[in-house]
């Protein structure tokens, strides 16, 4: 979390979330109108919160990590240009607070996975069709991007996850490395290392975050590590300084 989103909380009259997010923050929720709600609820949550806004209260709508990644902003402009609402003078003040992404948290558990260009896959097809999913994991795999997967697996979602390995292992080798954290920041948090080939078998569900490395990725002490390229165009001057 970051300073200005804890702020924003503190000056919330009402905090709108899903209950497993409220869960984390309850600390910062002492006599604060709550509108707590499960998965799938997403519109009914953002429609409220804009209804509260509108009646002249302060509201707060958490997501996990970062709202605008995979999270609620985008469903909040949805609704409010679905309904013609203006934001700004004259409608509503609204501010979009930056968080941590759970990619970025565990990229630092991690090491240094995502040093290079990469890109973030959700394999969740409740709103994206599995055949979109595919198109997106094997251009993805194709370009050599470092592939960070959201949502890998559920209880009634368990085949897309060994799938969406195949097609990446189409394009990489079977000792890639991938990196694999679950709850990241969080007190029961964990974090793994294993090959491409050993990742289908590996424990993983809606919390964990698989960060698969591109074809120059590796393990050193432990800790994954993705080059951006600046040994091999400079060299190591710091070695060459050494021995002369």
């Amino acid at each position: 979390m970051t300073h200005r989103a804890a702020q924003a909380l503190a000056e919330a009259q009402v905090v709108a979330g899903y209950k497993t997010y409220l869960k984390r923050v309850e600390g910062l929720l002492a006599g604060k109108r709550i509108v707590a709600s499960g998965m799938t609820a997403e519109l009914d949550r953002a429609a409220q919160a804009i209804d509260l806004a509108l009646d002249g209260q302060i509201v707060a709508i958490v997501s996990g990590g970062d709202s605008g990644v995979y999270g609620m902003s985008a469903v909040v402009y949805e609704l409010l240009a679905r309904r013609g609402l203006a934001v700004g003078p004259g409608g509503l003040e609204l501010e979009v607070v930056p968080g941590v992404p759970a990619v970025a948290a565990a990229g630092a558990l991690l090491g240094a996975p995502l040093s290079h260009d990469f890109a973030c896959v959700s394999l969740s097809d409740r709103l994206t069709a599995w055949e979109v999913i595919q198109r997106r994991l094997d251009a993805a795999a194709g370009a050599d991007f470092v592939i960070a997967l959201y949502n890998p697996k559920s209880h009634g979602r368990h085949w897309q996850y060994a799938q969406a390995l195949e097609i990446i292992g189409r394009h990489r080798a079977a000792d890639t490395p991938v990196g694999l954290v679950r709850a990241a920041m969080q007190d029961e948090q964990s974090v793994g290392l294993c090959r491409l080939d050993q990742a289908a078998d590996a424990p993983v569900d809606m919390q964990t975050i698989v960060i698969i490395g591109n074809s120059n990725s590796f393990v050193h002490l432990g800790k994954m590590v993705t080059p951006r390229g600046y040994l091999a165009k400079y060299g190591d001057k710091t070695a060459e300084g050494d021995a002369a």
